[in-house]
């Protein structure tokens, strides 16, 4: 497999809805789903076939053949910034008073973020309940989600969106309808009012046979694609930007020996201050954890799960060797969709957000080095090539410690 990075930088308003099953309203999307990257790519490969689509062809093999390209979801960066955009893990707090990154070490507006899941994990083992408060003021924290980038420090990128109104057509006449209005929630194709573009960066992992054909027509065609809805009235114009095709290069292992340092570094602080815990930490045992950098559509006999059990990890990494779940940090909600191939509606899904935290231990490493690698790159559950179930194995994030709020 290879990696093709996208640059996506929104011409005009993006009208990518999120309906939710049973509503009436359709809420605009904070980011672009790689369903939808997936779709808009195949229907200008089909517009410009010459030939008809065959079983066995580069397109059936790039979007139907037993090892589809995987397209991930692009989430909204800072143009400036280069480095990946990653979801905060949903055992990240922030103060209530004054949520968010700090732009400077003693930053008056923002008391910075910082990780939980080693000191609960350390608190569950101590006996103790853990009730972090702001290490800057004292006062309450909060949950503090979204996408974010590092460079120099952290930052964190979000949308705006604005409702546009439209009047509705008479298909009989062909003009518009009296008394017939209608708004359509919208993504906003510039910050602010302002000049600055708005950027969406993602990935495309593709077979190494078809990764340099896919590359030079969208390398060909920047601006071909519409993304989302209401493509006819003038919105979902984008300009896309790809680099050249390259080996995807994993540092999951570095990732692992730095979690599992702070760990029981971590630990052994928590063992001065409160003594001896309920069963010491095991010596032989390698931690880590499945952090969700996408919505993960997850099944576990038959049945819809927010959780990943062992037995579903040892099947999504191809191992049968004994691990044990230690903690789970998820939450769920429900997801539709409009296949446009076929004209219907896509079944609802149960899924679980994106940001879930599930943390792991292994009595060995040797066999999960390749598995962790694996994990990755063809992420777990289902419909994983239109962006579901990406996943990062030890997310910088949890070296992050409350005194060390950023």
């Amino acid at each position: 497999m290879k990696q093709i990075n996208l640059e996506i930088k929104a011409l005009s308003p993006l009208a990518i809805g999120r309906q939710k099953p049973g509503g009436s309203i359709s809420e605009a999307e904070t980011y672009i789903p790689g369903s939808v990257i997936r779709g808009a790519i195949a229907s200008v490969i089909l517009k410009r076939a010459n030939t008809p689509i065959t079983h066995g062809d580069d397109f059936h093999e790039l979007f139907l053949g037993e090892n589809p390209a995987i397209f991930h979801n692009a989430y909204p960066a800072d143009f400036k910034i280069k480095s990946e955009v990653r979801v905060l893990p949903n055992t990240a707090l922030s103060s209530k008073n004054k949520p968010g990154f700090k732009s400077q070490p003693n930053d008056p507006k923002h008391n910075g973020v910082f990780d939980t899941l080693i000191d609960r994990f350390c608190a569950e083992s101590f006996s103790h309940i853990y009730d972090p408060n702001c290490p800057v003021d004292g006062g309450r924290v909060d949950a503090f989600t979204g996408f974010y980038q590092v460079q120099n420090r952290y930052y964190r990128n979000s949308t705006t969106s604005r409702l546009l109104t439209r009047v509705g057509i008479n298909r009989r006449r062909a003009t518009s309808e009296e008394q017939v209005l209608y708004s359509i929630e919208v993504l906003n194709e510039s910050q602010d009012y302002q000049e600055k573009p708005v950027i969406y960066r993602g990935t495309i992992f593709v077979a190494d046979d078809l990764a340099e054909p896919l590359y030079n027509f969208l390398n060909n065609h920047p601006e071909d694609l519409r993304l989302g809805g209401a493509a006819s009235r003038g919105l979902g114009r984008v300009k896309i930007t790809v680099n050249l095709p390259g080996e995807i290069k994993s540092t999951v292992n570095n990732r692992v020996k730095e979690f599992n340092q702070r760990l029981r570094q971590r630990w052994e602080e928590w063992k001065n201050i409160f003594g001896l815990p309920i069963q010491d930490l095991p010596e032989n045992r390698i931690y880590f954890t499945v952090d969700l950098q996408a919505d993960a559509i997850l099944t576990d006999n038959w049945q819809r799960t927010t959780v990943i059990s062992e037995k579903m990890l040892q099947d999504f990494a191809g191992i049968n060797n004994f691990l044990e779940l230690h903690a789970t940090y998820s939450s769920y909600d429900y997801r539709s969709g409009w296949n446009s191939a076929w004209g219907l509606m896509k079944d609802v899904e149960l899924i679980t957000n994106k940001g879930s935290v599930y943390l792991f231990s292994v009595k060995s490493e040797d066999l999960w080095e390749k598995a962790w690698e694996n994990l990755e790159i063809y992420g777990v559950g289902d419909r994983t090539c239109e962006g579901f179930g990406k996943v990062q194995i030890c997310n910088e994030f949890h070296l992050v410690l409350r005194e060390e709020a950023v």
